[in-house]
């Protein structure tokens, strides 16, 4: 589990294909603290830590992650936020993450406003009844507020500070982003579906 908010941007150093999965190496500042094994979410997607060296990870992300995600086209350079799982004696700053992503969006707009920035995304349509206006979203595993809902498009405003410590500051239209929904909505959802 995780909260949506990112700890640190974390730099994807090599890319390496093999069959149909893909390992990264990802460089942050806080890799040397991670231990093999353990669970961190990569621009909202849960991947497990193979292996820890050179203050840079490595995790593989494998063909159903590719299907349903943004990595499939990650490469060498990029900017990945970072968040390690919750710590059950702790608050919870932004809502309750699984780190598993229900689909992507694209950005339609980028808007830089005064101290402030605005983005709008469009996503399949099957997913519009889980979305409500001031919901909770997750968008590269930033949790976010939800504005402006329709059947397949929301925008989200971001304030400095997760603008500066988060990849939103380099997100650009036409980007395809890792969205999850929030999980109590889905359960809600489903209950209502089987009733």
């Amino acid at each position: 589990m995780f909260t949506g908010i990112v700890e640190t941007i974390g730099t994807i150093e090599a890319v390496i294909a093999s069959g149909t999965n893909r390992t990264f190496w990802i460089v942050s500042p806080i890799s040397a603290e991670f231990t093999i094994d353990q669970s961190i979410s990569h621009n909202g997607v849960c991947l497990t830590v193979e292996e820890i060296k050179n203050g840079q990870h490595r995790v593989t992300a494998i063909d159903e992650t590719l299907a349903k995600t943004n990595l499939k086209s990650w490469q060498k350079g990029m900017a990945v936020n970072i968040e390690r799982c919750l710590q059950m004696n702790g608050r919870l700053d932004g809502h309750i993450v699984q780190g598993h992503v229900d689909a992507t969006a694209i950005c339609t707009e980028a808007i830089t406003k005064r101290g402030s920035w605005e983005y709008s995304f469009e996503f399949d349509k099957k997913f519009a009844s889980l979305i409500i206006e001031k919901g909770s979203v997750t968008i590269n595993g930033i949790s976010l507020t939800l504005f402006n809902v329709g059947d397949n498009y929301f925008s989200v405003a971001i304030i400095p500070y997760t603008h500066e410590h988060t990849n939103m500051q380099f997100l650009q239209k036409g980007d395809e982003v890792n969205i999850e929904f929030d999980m109590i909505g889905k359960y809600v959802n489903r209950f209502m579906q089987l009733k």
